[in-house]
C-alpha cells in the first residue's frame, strides 16, 4: 500500500482525503487493487476496481510517466476488466485512455462534470440523516448494483453523513469548510436532485464539490445557482452497464463510483 500511495500522490489523487482509510482501501477491501512493480521494488503503476452487484467500476488506472508506453497500463487493464459482466469507468480527456477503453469493449456515453459551488444554493427539501441500510436499495436501483457493505464502510468514515428525503438519498463528506457529495440517487431524477440539494443545505458547509452526469437535472440547476465546472471526464460503459445505470437519477462519488 505505501508503494501504491506514492503513485497516487504523484498524480494528486489523495488531495481530497485527509488520511486513511481512503478510496484505495475501499478498492482493496471491496474490489480489486493491483500494483505493477518496478525494478527497484516500488511501483510503476496501479489500477483498482470496485463492485456494485454485477457492475465492475474501474476507478483507477495510473502509470508513472517514466513507465508509460511500456505495456504496463494494458496489462493492468486486461487483468482488471478481464471478467465477465457490466463495466464502467470515468475516462480522462487523454485520447490514449479513451482508445484503450474502447478496445476493451467500453464506449463513450456521457460527460461527467466536476462542479464546485456554494453549498447554500437553490431551495431544498428537508433531508434527514439515515443509516446505510435504509438507503442501500435506492443506491442499488440508481447505481446499477447493490453494495451495502461498501456503503456502510463509507458512511462510517469521519465526516460522512447519509441523508434521505423519502425517495432519494445523498452522502455528504465534510472536510473542514467544504463538503463532497456522492453517491446520491433517487427513484426519479427529481428525487435524486432533491436529496442532493437537501444534503447540501443540511451540511451547512461553505463550498461543495460534486460529480454530475450530463443528463442529470442538477446540471442546469447548479450552474444557474453560480456553480462552476472545474473539470470533466467521460463516462464510458459497455452495453450491459448502459442497461443498469441511471445517469439522470444517480450522482457517483468522484473516487468510489
Amino acid at each position: 500500500m505505501p508503494a501504491v500511495r506514492r503513485v497516487a500522490t504523484r498524480f494528486g489523487l489523495l488531495a481530497g482525503w485527509s488520511g486513511t482509510p481512503d478510496f484505495l482501501d475501499a478498492e482493496r477491501s471491496f474490489g480489486t487493487l493491483l500494483l505493477a512493480p518496478d525494478d527497484a521494488g516500488g511501483a510503476a503503476g496501479f489500477g483498482g476496481t470496485l463492485r456494485r452487484g454485477p457492475v465492475t467500476h474501474l476507478g483507477d488506472l495510473f502509470v508513472l510517466p517514466e513507465h508509460q508506453s511500456s505495456g504496463v497500463g494494458r496489462t493492468l487493464l486486461a487483468e482488471l476488466l478481464g471478467r465477465n459482466g457490466p463495466k464502467v469507468t470515468f475516462a480522462s480527456s487523454d485520447p490514449r485512455a479513451v482508445a484503450l477503453y474502447v478496445r476493451h469493449g467500453l464506449r463513450p456515453w456521457t460527460p461527467l462534470l466536476y462542479l464546485t459551488g456554494p453549498a447554500a444554493g437553490p431551495a431544498a427539501p428537508v433531508a434527514r440523516p439515515a443509516p446505510a441500510r435504509d438507503v442501500a436499495a435506492l443506491d442499488a436501483l440508481a447505481s446499477g448494483g447493490a453494495r451495502p457493505t461498501a456503503l456502510a464502510w463509507y458512511a462510517a468514515l469521519p465526516g460522512v453523513t447519509l441523508y434521505a428525503t423519502g425517495h432519494g438519498y445523498a452522502a455528504a463528506r465534510r472536510t473542514g469548510h467544504d463538503v463532497v457529495i456522492g453517491p446520491a440517487g433517487g427513484t426519479t431524477p427529481q428525487d435524486c436532485a432533491d436529496a442532493v440539494l437537501g444534503a447540501l443545505a443540511a451540511t451547512r458547509a461553505r463550498t461543495a464539490r460534486i460529480a454530475v452526469p450530463g443528463p442529470h437535472p442538477l446540471v442546469p440547476a447548479l450552474l444557474g445557482a453560480g456553480w462552476r465546472i472545474g473539470d470533466l471526464d467521460t463516462v464510458m460503459a459497455d452495453d450491459a452497464a448502459l442497461a443498469l445505470i441511471q445517469p439522470d437519477r444517480y450522482v457517483p462519488h468522484p473516487d468510489l463510483g
